[in-house]
């Protein structure tokens, strides 16, 4: 049970740092810190897309709405980071060693498990077809995601 809460801590703590990395990112950017509401669900951020198809998928998608994105986002964004969390508590023995170095190979490895899911899905293009300097800056949020995770986990594991 320690574990399975010390795995959520360190996925709120991972979310958060990669939320701050992405709104610092936007705002370094000139780009908009709040998700719009999009004119069409392709145009929407990627965890709100992944909720649509789920309840599209079960048959209750008619009761999503376009104007639902910004919350749908930010809920499926918080929810995935946390769940992951769980599963860095899972992989802890190694990252509590050397938790920076484990914690970006996790950042990694879940930044590589999103192509992986969004690319079939329809949402994310193979990532061959984006800009280097796009999938840096995605990967850079996921390592700053890993790195925050791992070692908060290590360090909640003192107690």
């Amino acid at each position: 049970m320690k574990r399975l809460l010390r795995g959520i801590f360190a996925g709120l703590v991972g979310t958060a740092a990669m939320t701050a990395a992405q709104l610092a990112a936007a705002r370094l950017r000139g780009r908009p810190l709040r998700t719009a509401v999009p004119q069409t669900w392709s145009e929407a951020p990627a965890p709100a897309q992944v909720v649509k198809k789920a309840a599209d998928a079960i048959g209750v998608g008619d009761r999503l709405t376009k104007e639902d994105v910004p919350l749908l986002t930010n809920a499926m964004h918080w929810t995935y980071g946390t769940v992951l969390g769980v599963v860095c508590a899972v992989a802890a023995d190694p990252l509590r060693r050397r938790p920076l170095v484990g914690g970006l190979a996790f950042g990694a490895g879940v930044w590589s498990a999103s192509y992986a899911q969004l690319v079939p899905l329809g949402i994310y293009e193979p990532p061959w077809r984006y800009p280097v300097g796009e999938l840096a800056l995605d990967l850079g949020y996921h390592l700053v995601y890993g790195a925050a995770a791992a070692n908060a986990y290590a360090g909640a594991a003192r107690f």
